[in-house]
Formats: structure tokens, C-alpha cells, sequence
């Protein structure tokens, strides 16, 4: 049976997670988000990943949900959909937080759960021919699990203008609102992703863990007394870890840091 989920991990800690099912333009099913789940946590266990590049093999990104797995949830109860809908949701959640810096590599149609995958990821690079869809309300249901993780990449106002209309919209219109950072030529994804790739590995992978864990923490969060603390004692605590000090002395000693391996 296909793995509907690949894994490779090159020498230097790069992990790429293909989703393949082309012949579905890797639609979403129970299957493939429990599939998911489970190798992005096995990747964020793992010490020796230090960046992970989200992609897909086929024409698209990924459709959307499955029509076969839509048709089945049309008949379950009120506690079937809720545990199905707490999957899907967990897959969301699970990569947003991953501490690893993650890349979304983006071909084709990114619909419906293809847009939250975006949204959750670090870094989006899409191809110009990219196309990009918040499809639910076409089929009378909502981007609701996905819709914290769009709502924080492109803003309240983009938010509810595209899952309102279902609107199509192309990847300069991506790159414009805030859901993808890069728009390449369709031959040119994977050199704009090694790009991002060689300047993640100069960084201290403890560090960059720091630092999505604070954007996370600063998120919703004016700032009052309680934040300039919260900030002072990350700050350092990290002076004082075995990254940090390394960091400073490789610096200062004008040599490359133990995390980059020649």
C-alpha cells in the first residue's frame, strides 16, 4: 500500500514531508491527517531535524478534503464529526507549534485544509501558478479549525473576505496579504527553498525553538509589565544555556559556532 505521507532526512538534519496522493491532488482524508500527525511529531522529537520543508508530490499542493471522506462525515453523529474535526485540528496545531523551522513548498491548487497547512507553516514559497481557495462555505460548511491559523498569517479583514466569498485567488494576491512570502518560477521552488534552507542551518537550532515559542507567547498580548518580564527572562535564560554561551564565544572568537558543520 502507498504511504500517503514520505519522509527522507538528508545528512544535515534537512526533513522533507511530501504529501503523496497526486491522483487525489493530495486531499485531505482521516488517514492522511493521522498519518501526519504522527510523522511530524516523530520529526520534532527528533535532535538531529533542524529544519522541516513541508511539500507534495503531483500537480497540487493539496484540494482540500477528500470528497469520499466528506461523504462518509455527511453521516456521522454530532461525537463522530467532533473527534474527526479534533484530528484535523490537532494536524494544525501540531505543525504551527512544531519547534522546528518548517518551509511549505506550494504548487498548484492549495484549497480549504490546504490553506491552514500554509498558514502553519514559517516560511511559504509558492510557485507563480499556485492557486489558493477557502472553499467551505461552497459546500455550506466553514474554515473553522483552520481559520486561527489564516486569520493570524493574513489579517481579520483578508480573513473574512475570503472565506465569505470563496474566492480564487493567485499567488501574487497570496504574497500581497501575507499568506506566502515568495512567489518563484515554477522550476525555481526547490533553489528558493534550499536558499532558506542554508540560512536556517547558520542558526542556533535552540534559539530558533526560543524563538517561535516567544512569537507564540507575545501573540494577543499588549504590552504591559508582564510581557517586559516575560521577554528579560528569555532573554536570559538563553545567555546563560550551552547554545547561547557558544554562540557569544564563537562570535567573539571570530570561528563558526558548533552548530554549523563544514
Amino acid at each position: 500500500m502507498m504511504d500517503t505521507v514520505l519522509v527522507n532526512i538528508d545528512k544535515r538534519g534537512v526533513a522533507r514531508l511530501t504529501l503523496n496522493r497526486p491522483e487525489v491532488h493530495n486531499a485531505f482524508d482521516d488517514a492522511l491527517i493521522v498519518n501526519l500527525i504522527g510523522k511530524l511529531k516523530e520529526l520534532d522529537a527528533n535532535e538531529d531535524v533542524r529544519v522541516v520543508i513541508l511539500a507534495a508530490n503531483g500537480k497540487s499542493f493539496s484540494a482540500g478534503g477528500d470528497l469520499g471522506w466528506m461523504q462518509r462525515t455527511a453521516d456521522y453523529s454530532f461525537d463522530e464529526n467532533l473527534a474527526d474535526a479534533r484530528d484535523l485540528a490537532d494536524l494544525m496545531k501540531t505543525l504551527n507549534r512544531l519547534s522546528k523551522p518548517t518551509i511549505g513548498l506550494i504548487q498548484g491548487a492549495a484549497y480549504g485544509g490546504g490553506v491552514g497547512l500554509t498558514a502553519c507553516c514559517d516560511i511559504v514559497i509558492a510557485c507563480e501558478h499556485a492557486r489558493f481557495c477557502l472553499s467551505e462555505v461552497k459546500l455550506g460548511l466553514i474554515a473553522s479549525v483552520i481559520s486561527p491559523y489564516v486569520r493570524a498569517a493574513i489579517g481579520e479583514t483578508h480573513a473574512r473576505r475570503y472565506t465569505l466569498t470563496a474566492e480564487l485567488f493567485d499567488a501574487f494576491e497570496a504574497r500581497r496579504i501575507g499568506l506566502v512570502h515568495e512567489v518563484v518560477a515554477d522550476d525555481a521552488l526547490e533553489d528558493q527553498a534550499e536558499h532558506f534552507v542554508l540560512q536556517l542551518l547558520k542558526n542556533s537550532p535552540a534559539a530558533m525553538a526560543g524563538v517561535k515559542e516567544l512569537m507564540f507567547s507575545l501573540s494577543g498580548r499588549g504590552i504591559g509589565d508582564d510581557v517586559v518580564e516575560d521577554t528579560a527572562v528569555r532573554i536570559a535564560r538563553i545567555r546563560a544555556s550551552a547554545e547561547g554561551k557558544e554562540g557569544i564565544s564563537a562570535f567573539l572568537e571570530k570561528r563558526s559556532p558548533s552548530w554549523i558543520k563544514d
